[in-house]
């Protein structure tokens, strides 16, 4: 899979979890090199736009991301 064309401007790719790096590849794994498109931080900047995307916002966050977008 490609990854993510958000990757280089991601605060969650770029050192979000610097304190908890064996979750933060498994997440970066799984997201930003994987089904990007099921991240909830991919999701809110693809409909709402960058500036849109909460600092705090974890790419499993779904729920949240479902919320910001109504």
């Amino acid at each position: 899979m490609a990854d993510c064309e958000m990757i280089a401007k991601c605060i969650f790719f770029n050192d979000k979890m610097a304190d908890k790096p064996g979750t933060a590849e498994m997440m970066k794994r799984t997201y930003c090199k994987g089904t990007f498109a099921k991240c909830a931080r991919y999701l809110v900047c693809k409909k709402l736009g960058r500036e849109k995307v909460p600092s705090d916002l974890f790419p499993i966050q779904m729920d949240r991301a479902l919320a910001l977008m109504k």
